[in-house]
């Protein structure tokens, strides 16, 4: 980590669990520090989990954006900087700057990156088409929209099956379509879906194609195996087949793992100097928002160090 004069000790990339926790360390720790977020608000991950969080130990809440705001009342009350709503067109992690999408420019002596992961997509026929108009975001938000209709769900996971649970309170049909005949979901929910007489296992299949007019009407389903296809009528779609790290920036410039997560040590160091990474974009084993917050916490903490030993 240099000495060199900087705009800012710390520049946080991302503003969910893990850089609203690291905004917060970096003001307790008195490290003037910068968190950039690309959409209007901050929050990530949590603004989209809509059913109840009590995984967080000592916190509880009704859903993401609750949390959210619980975090916030924190972060807000220090003088870190905050930019929403702007993106981080390039990054020179040598350098430690990063470049905005309108020009602006920012250095620091440390970079903390915490952008996070998206949702993976299928790359299929009528995904982009049908965005917003069928295809769904989440089954706790969505439940009382699905009322009496058919819902296929994409995927093997828990947040497939739990999702599968969900809108089967109040849907006429579920198709769970999955790739394998095998499940990484839990037993538990595992179980109570091969109960639930509304819920219909597809496996060693895919979605092929997504068909309809104005809406979602129809599924192609394809056999793996043998290439065979079958059209199913559904209203909805819910797709939940992994996520994958937002690293695109930073490609050639950080040790990534073969799934393109950021390899970090026991204080989330990436081996680049000063250059540091927390949360999701770090753990494709077990995200979670408590790993999270102990990331940016401890990420923080060792920058702190450092920059107290260059400094004197």
């Amino acid at each position: 980590m240099t000495g060199k004069i900087a705009d800012y000790d710390v520049i946080i990339i991302g503003g969910g669990p893990g850089g609203l926790s690291a905004a917060f360390w970096c003001a307790e720790l008195g490290l003037k520090a910068l968190l950039l977020e690309t959409e209007i608000e901050v929050g990530g991950q949590l603004l989209r989990i809509f059913n109840t969080i009590r995984n967080h130990l000592g916190v509880e809440a009704a859903n993401g954006r609750e949390m959210r705001d619980l975090f916030l009342r924190q972060v807000d009350n220090t003088n870190i900087t905050r930019r929403c709503g702007t993106c981080v067109e390039a990054a020179n992690l040598a350098e430690k700057t990063v470049t905005l999408a309108d020009g602006t420019k920012y250095t620091g002596r440390a970079v903390i990156i915490a952008t996070g992961v998206s949702r993976r997509k299928l790359g299929i026929q009528g995904e982009a088409e049908f965005d917003g108009h069928g295809i769904l975001e989440s089954g706790e938000k969505s439940k009382n929209d699905v009322a009496g209709k058919r819902v296929c769900i994409v995927g093997g996971g828990d947040a497939a099956i739990e999702n599968a649970l969900i809108l089967s309170r109040k849907a006429e049909k579920i198709f769970v379509v999955h790739r394998s005949g095998k499940f990484s979901a839990r037993d538990k929910f595992l179980a109570r879906a091969r109960r639930n007489e509304k819920i219909e296992f597809i496996t060693n299949s895919k979605v092929a194609a997504i068909v309809g007019d104005e809406a979602v009407e129809a599924v192609i389903i394809e056999d793996i195996a043998t290439g065979a296809r079958a059209n199913i009528s559904v209203d909805a779609i819910l797709i939940r087949v992994g996520v994958e790290p937002n690293t695109r920036i930073f490609l050639s410039q950080l040790s990534l793992d073969d799934s393109g997560f950021v390899c970090v040590d026991n204080r989330y160091f990436t081996g680049t100097d000063g250059i540091y990474a927390v949360g999701d974009v770090t753990n494709r084993i077990a995200p979670t928002i408590s790993g999270a917050v102990g990331a940016g916490a401890t990420a923080a903490k060792a920058i702190a160090v450092n920059i107290r030993a260059l400094i004197g």
